[in-house]
């Protein structure tokens, strides 16, 4: 065993001399380029280089914070989107009863009051949270905020308008919560255009 590690020892420099007389191979950058330029970069091209990837980097970080800091901000404004989506139901459910209501009892039914007691505080939390109404009745059609579901025939109403809504739309603030369901014109029957 101690002939082992004399051997090893051997081989291993003793003194500083020793090991500067050693030859170290060391690579250098411009060996393992894969395009193999035979050229060495000059320093000052290196440091063009450095301060080239640096100032990237630096835009880099800077793009990053301004997406981070966007999406935060949304994330605060659109946070309760999700929530109102499943409400939008349920204040069509209610809306449903409230015209049931109105049809057989009538205006002067208490019922029908608290009902409509009910319906202004739903639209006064809709307005808190930034939640309007998509205009839909006797409007220009948008696909971008109406879902047409069939076209009838209207003498009175030009084409492409909307005659009546089947379920309301609403906004979040800039974006669509929920387009609104439309009937809309198709123009005169073509019945009425031919006599």
């Amino acid at each position: 065993m101690s002939s082992e590690v004399n051997e090893e020892t051997q081989d291993q420099p003793d003194s500083v001399e020793e090991i500067d007389e050693l030859e170290f191979v060391t690579e250098t950058p411009e060996e393992n380029d894969e395009e193999g330029s035979s050229e060495p970069e000059t320093p000052r091209e290196e440091i063009e280089k450095w301060k080239d990837m640096a100032a990237r980097s630096q835009a880099e970080l800077d793009n990053f914070r301004k997406r981070m800091a966007r999406e935060k901000t949304e994330a605060i404004v659109y946070a309760n989107r999700s929530l109102l989506e499943q409400l939008l139901p349920i204040i069509d459910n209610f809306e449903m009863g409230l015209k049931a209501a109105q049809d057989s009892e009538g205006d002067a039914s208490m019922i029908l009051q608290g009902m409509a007691m009910v319906r202004k505080q739903l639209d006064d939390f809709l307005t808190d949270q930034g939640v309007e109404v998509i205009e839909s009745d006797g409007v220009e059609f948008d696909p971008n905020v109406h879902e047409a579901l069939k076209q009838e025939p209207n003498n009175d109403v030009p084409e492409g308008v909307i005659l009546y809504t089947m379920r309301r739309g609403y906004r979040l603030r800039d974006r669509i919560l929920r387009a609104a369901n439309v009937v809309v014109s198709s123009g005169p029957s073509e019945e009425e255009g031919a006599s």
